[in-house]
């Protein structure tokens, strides 16, 4: 019998940095890495993932991190190469590279784009130098938007990350950072909230936070003063500029994570594994539980959760239907609305049974 293969897109992570910005939760390391033995890693899970699902068809690459523009071009180089020799890439429409500003040059960067990537995400944070310095980057404003104005002369898609909510902040604060995005002509950004997290400096220092309904008059502030469309909880974008990647992720469609702190959701003969932890190997989850998990991030965005046989199982229609002002069903997905959205986790627990 023929076993039947879906594509997969590819996360890969890149666990290093220059070093630890002070809200940051993620797995990285602030060392200066052996990328001779992370590329030799990297291409023994491609090997692991090759002999387990032959020769599969991949939509897209991410690179993220950590900081991947620190990674040398020939490691680069070689990780695409390898990936090309075990995996279709002949309709891999999108190739994301995170960068933070300082860590990439322009001569790099064509590097980069000569080798495969075709969009560029950065880790911009916030154009005031005081707010960078409190957030614990090693960048300035200006240097951000040299890179801003390098990436987008190079003709790749560029995207940048922002955070707001800081201490004492409020929506003058998110109207001056919005007319800053504008006015460079970015076509995509995401934008988050500044959330402190156990286990880092943040988390150790009584932070003068943003109340919650200041945190939710700034979040919809947002949308009124940037000239772009909000498509999920947190990104933003042109018509088009979306990124495809975690688009196909949130739509609950199959990826591989490489490298140590990858997740990953693989799909094989119509059962789903959960790759956790960085772990290469996978473990079986059953129908419900992967169906909860395209609930949760379908639901991020503006396009909603398909409503197929597996999430009927598990939605509470009676509840949508009585709540149209937080969740709305439309051409057959459910659509949580922009009131939902402001109490997404909330809104979640009611809407699964």
């Amino acid at each position: 019998m023929t076993r039947m293969i879906a594509p997969h897109n590819i996360y890969i992570h890149v666990p290093y940095c220059i070093s630890k910005c002070s809200y940051c939760a993620f797995f990285s390391r602030a060392i200066s890495p052996d990328w001779d033995s992370y590329c030799n890693q990297i291409c023994n899970e491609i090997d692991y993932w090759f002999n387990k699902l032959g020769r599969i068809n991949v939509p897209t690459i991410f690179f993220g991190g950590g900081t991947p523009s620190l990674m040398p071009i020939n490691i680069f180089q070689k990780i695409m190469q390898y990936l090309n020799s075990k995996f279709d890439l002949s309709c891999c429409d999108e190739v994301t590279v995170e960068s933070n500003p300082g860590t990439i040059t322009y001569d790099k960067l064509q590097r980069f784009i000569e080798n495969g990537i075709t969009r560029l995400s950065i880790g911009v944070q916030s154009f005031d130098d005081d707010e960078l310095q409190f957030l614990g980057r090693k960048h300035n404003a200006q240097t951000a938007i040299d890179l801003i104005n390098d990436a987008q002369k190079s003709g790749i898609r560029v995207s940048a990350d922002f955070i707001y909510g800081l201490p004492n902040h409020n929506v003058k604060n998110v109207i001056r950072l919005c007319t800053q995005i504008n006015d460079i002509g970015l076509q995509h950004a995401s934008l988050y909230e500044l959330t402190i997290e156990p286990n880092t400096p943040f988390g150790h220092m009584n932070l003068n936070m943003p109340s919650n309904d200041e945190m939710a008059e700034m979040y919809l502030t947002i949308q009124s003063h940037l000239n772009l469309s909000r498509y999920e909880v947190s990104n933003y974008s042109a018509p088009n500029q979306q990124c495809r990647h975690n688009q196909n992720i949130w739509d609950g469609d199959a990826y591989i994570g490489l490298g140590n702190g990858a997740m990953g959701r693989v799909l094989i003969d119509g059962d789903w594994f959960e790759q956790s932890g960085g772990n290469i190997k996978a473990n079986k989850i059953d129908a419900n539980t992967r169906a909860t998990e395209r609930i949760i991030t379908g639901l991020r965005t503006t396009r909603g959760v398909l409503i197929d046989d597996t999430i009927k199982n598990i939605v509470d229609i009676d509840f949508i239907n009585s709540n149209n002002e937080l969740v709305q069903i439309k051409d057959n997905h459910i659509i949580a609305t922009s009131k939902g959205l402001l109490t997404l986790d909330n809104l979640i627990l009611h809407i699964i049974k």
